[in-house]
């Protein structure tokens, strides 16, 4: 089989092959450069503090460089808008946070919920909430409207929540998510207003309240397992067309010892008549030699 590998038609078979392995080989590598740039992760600077209103306008969705992004902001609490969203877990152990109304003045104005500060329980996180209306009335400032002072508030951002409806035999005005869209409704005399679509968890938690662990993005790294496919595709081609020329190689070769065998019986077949007839004799010789 070895001589016949090296005949020079299949040694340009073997040429070619390997050219259509090399360029299947080629293809499967660019599905893996495809899936590794589709899936690798752009790191941003979320812990450095960023104004909001360089990240975010009120009244457009929130985009990805925004998300999760540590910022600050100056605006003015109102007072009466706080509310309480319950079933927050802070390290694990579910409580209530404490979401205030502020209105942004260093940027385009909106409203925007702060989420103050995490309790465990209801009865402390709506005396907090009490204390925080009051002390936010009691600022020195304070004007007639009931808008506190300017204040500057540094925390991480992040999206709005959707709405999530009660239960049947709960509160009907529970909430269990920082929703923009309910929280506005809640909000007195909010009607027509820009607002931004997503709250900011504060570095440091109001009076009677624990700070909201917000720990930073991790960021993940996941293959793009379709581009992973088309590659481990392309590799089994290489290896085919690799075979595929073993196999042409093998089949001649089998071929030709084929047409040998049988050439050769024919050519046995041909002779045997001839050697028959050489044993027999002449019959005169025959009887001449047994009369001896």
């Amino acid at each position: 089989m070895l001589q016949m590998m090296l005949r020079p038609r299949w040694v340009l078979a073997l040429l070619f092959a390997l050219a259509v392995a090399a360029a299947f080989a080629l293809l499967g590598q660019w599905q893996i450069e495809r899936a590794v740039e589709q899936s690798t992760t752009i790191e941003r600077p979320t812990e450095d503090v960023l104004p909001l209103g360089d990240l975010v306008q009120p009244d457009t969705a929130t985009e990805q460089v925004a998300t999760a992004q540590r910022v600050e902001v100056e605006g003015v609490y109102v007072p009466g808008d706080t509310v309480l969203v319950e079933g927050r877990l802070n390290d694990g152990v579910a409580g209530y946070w404490v979401v205030a109304h502020l209105e942004v003045t260093d940027a385009a104005a909106g409203g925007l919920p702060v989420a103050l500060g995490w309790a465990a329980d209801r009865e402390t996180a709506q005396d907090a909430a009490d204390a925080f209306d009051a002390s936010v009335v009691e600022e020195v400032g304070a004007d007639a409207a009931g808008v506190g002072a300017e204040t500057q508030v540094v925390g991480r951002f992040l999206p709005s929540e959707a709405p999530v409806a009660p239960d049947e035999d709960g509160d009907p005005f529970a909430m269990t998510t920082v929703a923009v869209a309910q929280l506005i409704n809640v909000w007195a005399d909010y009607d027509d207003r820009p607002v931004y679509f997503g709250y900011i968890t504060t570095t440091d938690a109001a009076p009677g309240l624990e700070a909201i662990a917000s720990p930073p993005p991790e960021h993940t790294f996941e293959l793009n397992w379709l581009n992973v496919f088309y590659a481990v595709e392309w590799a089994v081609f290489a290896g085919f067309a690799v075979y595929l020329w073993y196999r042409l190689v093998r089949d001649a070769v089998e071929r030709e010892q084929q047409e040998a065998e049988e050439a050769a019986a024919a050519a046995a077949a041909d002779a045997a008549p001839g050697a028959a007839a050489d044993s027999a004799g002449d019959p005169a010789d025959s009887a001449a030699a047994e009369a001896k």
